[in-house]
């Protein structure tokens, strides 16, 4: 079938993702801190480049998908840098470094993890966005720092969909037939919610957030939208955040978007003349 990489594969949404690609016949190269096929920190660039590297090798130079689920949660013991150096950078480096195995497939795809947070929670701290889009790691994760996990973390995820959409539609992406796109989940019962290191106190808020649905969302809930999104049956998306959080989005948000298009007239000859 096909070769795909899956990130944080050894626990959560990436373990649930990995059991259903296999049993559906593809081949899958897990990549975490420990348990699985290749063992690296995608923190760092060093270990992006070593992890992307390992897969590749194991594909015999060509990915047919690339899955991102690594990821730091806002209420483990991690400070606001580690979970940006993670969840922003650890997933866009990481997937750069495999683009070109990805475009040797000819029709590839690629899902990053985003978060329905960049959604519902409020102040969200714009200046880590920022840094994070211009690619400015060092002061990306010192500002962090500086606002702490809980903020950090939907604006790693906010800044993570903002890539997607603004490379998705790029000939580095699609015009390399490499289908971009992005998950964004609510609550899901995970490690990362139900983990031994989560703060007591700050754990009990993760159940405050309304959901229609009126659960949790399960692992193997997400990865069979994974699944779907590394398909052919997902042949036309791209550059799309999908969300799958019971809810709460729709709920929290309901008249926000889809919204009105008021373009310039300088965008308008952008996109629309030849």
């Amino acid at each position: 079938m096909a070769n795909i990489v899956v990130t944080g594969a050894a626990s959560g949404i990436g373990a649930a993702t990995v059991e259903l690609l296999r049993r559906s016949g593809n081949t899958v190269i897990g990549v975490d801190l420990t348990g699985t096929e290749i063992v690296a920190d995608l923190s760092t660039s060093v270990g992006r480049t070593q992890a992307a590297a390992a897969a590749v090798e194991a594909a015999h130079g060509v990915l047919h998908a690339a899955v991102c689920c690594a990821g730091l949660g806002p209420l483990s013991s991690h400070s606001g840098g580690k979970l940006v150096s993670v969840n922003y950078f650890g997933t866009v480096g990481f997937l750069e470094e495999l683009r070109p195995s990805l475009a040797r497939a000819k029709q590839a795809f690629a899902v990053a993890m985003s978060s329905s947070s960049t959604s519902t929670q409020p102040r969200i701290p714009e200046k880590v966005v920022a840094a994070c889009l211009d690619g400015r790691e060092a002061e990306a994760v010192e500002l962090g720092d500086e606002v702490g996990a809980i903020p950090a973390y939907p604006a790693s995820k906010l800044a993570l969909a903002r890539w997607v959409r603004r490379q998705a539609v790029t000939p580095d992406w699609i015009g390399a037939g490499i289908r971009l796109n992005a998950v964004a989940p609510g609550v899901v019962d995970t490690p990362m919610t139900s983990g031994s290191d989560l703060d007591p106190n700050l754990a009990k808020a993760i159940d405050f957030y309304p959901v229609p649905l009126g659960r949790r969302g399960r692992p193997e809930e997400i990865a069979a939208l994974i699944q779907f999104l590394t398909s052919d049956a997902a042949s036309l998306l791209t550059g799309s955040v999908v969300f799958a959080d019971g809810g709460t989005d729709a709920l929290l948000r309901q008249d926000d978007w889809p919204t009105v298009w008021t373009p310039t007239i300088e965008e308008l000859n952008r996109h629309f003349t030849n």
